[in-house]
């Protein structure tokens, strides 16, 4: 039974699903729009939002949470730097996900993901 087990598995074990979400969330951060399947872009969302929070924190702490989860040391400190005036009104709900076309090979869902 799964009952109550809310960790998306995405079809992959427990450190490829971390090293896939780390890498989709520095390239959803800095390059701000990716397209990948819905259930990952779903998965990314929570991802992308709980950083994007840390920078808006600011303190040493949060920096040094979120270099453990992005791969990009100067991508964080970018991100620490520009979060104040580009979400300091926003109260969550940094990221918008968009279905798109089914993928032609497997005819998975996929959806495009950006930053607000």
């Amino acid at each position: 039974m799964r009952h109550r087990c809310r960790v998306a598995k995405l079809g992959k074990a427990a450190d490829q699903r971390d090293a896939l979400v780390r890498a989709l969330t520095t390239e959803l951060i800095r390059h701000g729009r990716i397209t990948t399947t819905l259930a990952r872009a779903k998965v990314i969302r929570s991802e992308a939002d709980q950083v994007i929070t840390l920078a808006k924190n600011g303190s040493l702490a949060a920096r040094r949470q979120a270099i453990a989860r992005l791969y990009d040391t100067n991508l964080v400190h970018a991100l620490f730097g520009a979060a104040k005036e580009r979400y300091g009104a926003r109260q969550g709900g940094y990221t918008r996900v968009l279905r798109t076309v089914f993928r032609r090979g497997d005819n998975a869902p996929m959806a495009i993901i950006e930053l607000v």
